[in-house]
């Protein structure tokens, strides 16, 4: 379309187009950013006297403009305008709007740059520089280096170049945008670059050594030192922390006696600082946690965070709690900001217990030290983690990538309920009433039984088992309801609601039975109840339940099949304390009830459940776990090796199982060789090293051997039904199924 211009339209355009020469004369102008340290050629007061000069001629003709754009809008609201000049008019106006952006953002680059210039005449930066090390002078010329030792300095100044104003912590470091600044930091507190030249690289303040710690660790007869520890914090879940820790006193008190008498290695234990941070405690988490806890949530987690605690301090060493993000940067000497920049000093904490909220929490707080202390760190971990979803490449190549994983850090770290998972450390807990319920002190056992359910969804769909329960025998339940609510339970259900840990174990002294819904999955509570004497009975799982098919599980780092509520019960202990049972079989319940009811059962505690069994297993781990060398040895003697080449599709937990053996990753490093395969008779037609979690492991289709190439993935779980698995098992203690009889005792069992 052709437009016919007036002379008012030619003006409009001469204007327009004067000005956008005048922005872009203006934006020539201005000059490139600046070292700080180049010279300029004039003062930096004369250099914002001409910008301020030139940016405030831009915005006098820009206003003009927009007046007169105005006016002829005005005037053609008056007065009919041919339509091809209006459509001109609204034209101009989105140019005088794009304009008013652009001068908009230039204004704003002007204005960091007038910064830049301040910073001659802030006395506050030359003190950071003072305190961290920017001494270059406001004369010295800066140039990124180029050098192969450090192939990301120029990345990383280009980096801090655009976004050092993202995070207060660089300012804190002394970096003011400049490229001396940068390079002093990227030097001296980073180590991405070389230093500046005619300056020594002095360690890192956060690489430093502390002063090392020569004090002996001395068991401890009291826990008076804990509780000075947990009274600086408060909400519900530490309140249920101390109680538990008070009821179980005496029980620690008489094991740290024990262990005095009879133990010959503790004496060798340096004592160490210990930092517990349950990360699911603080932030939001930690309100939506506490919240559940008041409507019957679980408390397994506290449990453990209670009984790690008492542990730790029982085996003579500091402990240090905290449930606060803001506490947690206190502690470890964050710098102020957002955690993008390592933390101030060396950590003073040499073992961090953790979960995979607080490893977040951690991370967000630490920048570069994070991965450099990462070895220090164990994680408890409820369900464990096994290594196929902890290395993070491996995990998104392989589609193992979840939620909870790719961390990186060695398995052994996390640290598990029960043994379920040997790729990882079993921590465990203490049975409230191991050895302080004797049998003489329980009362005669009623005929009646106690359902493990403490919230009406878990009861959905098994009102049927639960009939069949409750026409044997009479049926209790502690499942938490609302005020105003309608309780959807069996009519033939005693309900207490949501009871006192101290109540709950007083139902279960008098109860014969205690019946598993078949969730929650692997809790303490049914070690607790067959200390005290009941028989737990549960469901069977069929199929078994795993992330493939249970939205419980779904997203968990684990292929772990859970054939029943409780595998370690099922296991480990069996019957008669134990029965699994078919819970869409009326019959067989009905059947397997009447059984036990003639069944006497005496209390029983494994020993890994008792208070010695926890002190004797953490002392171990303590002792013999590093993890922040290049290669993590194995405490254990060759002797303790039980070479086993499994059959096609199955991991080396099931392989280690079946001859009562178990799977011991530690030991991998041992047969990870071609040696193995020909003491084993087996002739390799050829061996390779690959980065897989099944490895090493032999296939008879061409009869290839392979061996691992990645030592985070030495993996006792995993199957492949084209290999057989290549396994290092071992015997284990009995009732202490993490140690093996091999190693040295901690205690001396009495």
């Amino acid at each position: 379309m052709r437009v016919a211009l007036r002379p008012r339209s030619g003006c409009l355009l001469l204007c327009l187009g004067l000005s956008a020469f005048t922005l872009l004369l203006q934006n020539l102008w201005v000059p490139q950013e600046m070292s700080t340290y180049e010279p300029a050629g004039r003062s930096p007061a004369e250099d914002q006297g001409q910008q301020s000069l030139g940016l405030r001629r831009l915005t006098l003709r820009l206003e003009a403009l927009s007046n007169h754009v105005e006016r002829l809008s005005q005037q053609q609201n008056m007065k009919k305008t041919p339509e091809d000049l209006h459509l001109l008019l609204q034209s101009f106006r989105q140019d005088q709007q794009a304009l008013a952006r652009l001068v908009k953002k230039e204004l704003e680059k002007v204005s960091r740059r007038l910064d830049q210039f301040n910073h001659y005449n802030l006395p506050h930066i030359s003190t950071t520089r003072e305190n961290h090390g920017t001494n270059a002078g406001p004369t010295e010329r800066c140039v990124v280096p180029v050098d192969t030792a450090y192939p990301m300095c120029a990345e990383k100044v280009e980096f801090l170049q655009a976004k050092w104003q993202s995070d207060p912590c660089y300012a804190f470091y002394g970096v003011d945008g400049t490229t001396c600044s940068i390079l002093t930091y990227l030097s001296q507190i980073e180590t991405f670059c070389p230093p500046l030249p005619g300056h020594k690289r002095p360690a890192p303040p956060w690489r430093q050594k502390p002063s090392l710690y020569t004090n002996k660790a001395e068991l401890r007869s009291t826990l008076s030192l804990l509780y000075e520890a947990i009274s600086n914090s408060s909400g519900p879940a530490v309140t249920f922390m101390r109680s538990r820790v008070e009821m179980m006193s005496e029980r620690w008190e008489q094991a740290a006696a024990v262990m005095r008498l009879h133990n010959k290695t503790h004496a060798s234990q340096m004592k160490v600082e210990v930092l517990l941070y349950p990360g699911a405690l603080a932030g939001d988490a930690g309100q939506r946690f506490q919240a559940m806890m008041e409507r019957g949530g679980p408390l397994g987690e506290l449990v453990q965070w209670a009984d790690l605690s008492a542990c730790l301090t029982i085996l003579g060493h500091n402990v240090t709690l905290s449930d606060s993000q803001h506490h947690l940067h206190d502690l470890i000497g964050a710098a102020p900001g957002r955690g993008s920049c390592p933390i101030k000093g060396p950590m003073t904490f040499d073992l961090i217990y953790t979960d995979y909220h607080g490893l977040a929490h951690l991370r967000g707080a630490m920048g570069l030290a994070f991965q450099h202390y990462q070895c220090r760190f164990r994680i408890l971990d409820s369900f464990g983690t096994e290594p196929a979803f902890n290395l993070g490449s491996y995990a998104r190549s392989q589609g193992y990538k979840t939620l909870w994983g790719s961390w990186g850090l060695h398995p052994l770290q996390y640290m598990t309920m029960f043994p379920h998972t040997p790729d990882n450390s079993f921590l465990g807990f203490v049975s409230e009433e191991a050895a302080r319920a004797q049998e003489s002190d329980l009362p005669r056992k009623e005929k009646m039984a106690v359902i493990y359910g403490k919230q009406e969804y878990m009861w959905q769909g098994k009102s049927e088992y639960v009939q069949v329960i409750s026409e044997e025998m009479q049926t209790h339940a502690t499942v938490y309801q609302p005020p105003g609510h309608v309780s959807t339970l069996p009519s033939s259900v005693i309900n207490h609601g949501l009871l006192s840990q101290q109540h709950f174990l007083r139902l279960l002294r008098r109860a014969k039975v205690f019946v598993g819904l078949g969730f929650p999955y692997e809790g303490p509570a049914p070690i607790e109840a067959i200390a005290l004497g009941c028989v737990f009975l549960q469901p069977r799982l069929y199929p078994p339940h795993s992330s493939d098919n249970n939205e419980f599980y779904k997203g968990k780092p684990t292929t772990r099949q859970i054939s029943s509520q409780h595998p370690y019960a099922e296991d480990f202990i069996g019957k008669p304390h134990v029965w699994t049972v078919d819970a869409t079989n009326k019959t067989q319940v009905r059947e397997a009830v009447r059984e036990l009811l003639r069944t006497e059962v005496k209390p029983l505690t494994p020993r890994e459940f008792s208070c010695e069994g926890m002190l004797e297993r953490l002392h171990h781990y303590i002792t013999q776990q590093s993890f922040c060398t290049a290669s993590v040895t194995t405490w254990l003697p060759e002797s303790a090796l039980r070479v086993h080449l499994g059959p096609l599709g199955q991991s080396c937990v099931s392989v280690c199982a079946r001859s009562t053996l178990v799977c011991e990753p530690s030991l991998f490093q041992r047969l990870n060789n071609p040696e193995v395969f020909t003491r084993l008779g087996i002739g390799c037609s050829g061996t390779m090293e690959e980065v897989n979690h099944i490895f090493p492991a032999y296939t008879p289709w061409g009869r290839h051997c392979r061996l691992q190439q990645e030592p985070l993935l030495f993996s006792c779980a995993g199957s492949d039904p084209s290999y057989r698995r290549l396994c290092p098992c071992r015997a284990y203690r009995p009732g202490q199924v993490a140690l093996s009889p091999e190693d040295a005792p901690a205690m001396k069992v009495v």
